[in-house]
C-alpha cells in the first residue's frame, strides 16, 4: 500500500512542479514566443487562460494532497497503528507532499501576479475559495493560504540568514526559502555561479539537511510579487 501511495505522490509531486515551471516560463515569455504560443493553443486572452490553468493546478494539488492525508488518516483509525504518520513524515522529508512545497507557493505567487491582487481569489463553486492574505510588515511577512476553505498554509517571506524580506528568492530542495546571496553565501559559492555550483555535502542552513542544494527552486513570481508589493 505504502509503496503505491509513495509511488503516486511522486508522480503528483513532479507533475505539479512540471505545470509550474511551465506556467511560469509562458508568463516571463515575451515577443514573438508568446505570440506563437497563444496562436498555436487558440487562446482569446493568454492571460486569463493561464490564471484559469494555474487555479485549476492548485485545485488538483490541493484536492490530491488532502485524499492522501484522508487515506493515512483512515488506515490509522482502521489498524490502530501511527504507520500513517510515519508515511506522512516521509512524505515530507522526500518532498513529496505538495502541500509542503515551494512550488505551491510559486504558484499562488503566479497568479496573484496574473490578476494583480493581494486580497483573495475565488475559485468555482465546487471547490470553494481560495484566500490570499499578503502581510509585508518587517519581522511578520508572511504569505498565508486558505484553500479550498479548509488547508491553511504559511509562509514566512522572510530569509532565515539576513533576517530581511527575501530577494531573489529561491527554495533549496528541504523546502527552506532564502535570498539567492545568502543560499550561496551559505554554500560558499559566488553569486555569479548560481547554486547549481554548490558542493553536494552542502547543507541547509537551517535545518542541516545535506544535498538540498542539488535542485533549487527559482521563485520567480514570488520574487515579482515582492517586488511589485
Amino acid at each position: 500500500m505504502f509503496d503505491e501511495l509513495t509511488l503516486a505522490a511522486s508522480k503528483m509531486a513532479d507533475y505539479t512542479s512540471l505545470r509550474v515551471e511551465q506556467l511560469v516560463r509562458l508568463h516571463f515569455t515575451s515577443g514573438l514566443s508568446r505570440l506563437l504560443w497563444c496562436l498555436f493553443q487558440c487562446f482569446a486572452d493568454d492571460q486569463e487562460e493561464l490564471l484559469n490553468k494555474g487555479l485549476k493546478l492548485i485545485q488538483f494539488a490541493v484536492m490530491n494532497a488532502i485524499a492522501l492525508r484522508k487515506i493515512l488518516k483512515k488506515y490509522d483509525k482502521v489498524h490502530e497503528c501511527a504507520n500513517g504518520m510515519n508515511f506522512k513524515s516521509k512524505l515530507q522529508a522526500k518532498h513529496l507532499d505538495i502541500l509542503q512545497s515551494p512550488w505551491l507557493i510559486e504558484l499562488v505567487a503566479f497568479c496573484i501576479n496574473l490578476i494583480d491582487s493581494d486580497s483573495s481569489l475565488t475559485s468555482d463553486e465546487l471547490f470553494g475559495p481560495l484566500s490570499i492574505d499578503l502581510n509585508l510588515t518587517g519581522e511578520g511577512s508572511v504569505l498565508t493560504l486558505v484553500l479550498l476553505g479548509s488547508e491553511k498554509l504559511d509562509c514566512s517571506l522572510i530569509c532565515p540568514i539576513c533576517l530581511d524580506l527575501v530577494f531573489q528568492p529561491y527554495a533549496l530542495s528541504c523546502g527552506h526559502i532564502f535570498c539567492k546571496s545568502c543560499a550561496c553565501l551559505a554554500a560558499h559559492v559566488l553569486i555569479i555561479e548560481g547554486l547549481k555550483y554548490a558542493s553536494s555535502d552542502s547543507k541547509c542552513p537551517v535545518c542541516r539537511e545535506s544535498g538540498v542544494y542539488d535542485k533549487p527552486v527559482c521563485m520567480s513570481e514570488l520574487g515579482l510579487l515582492l517586488q511589485q508589493r
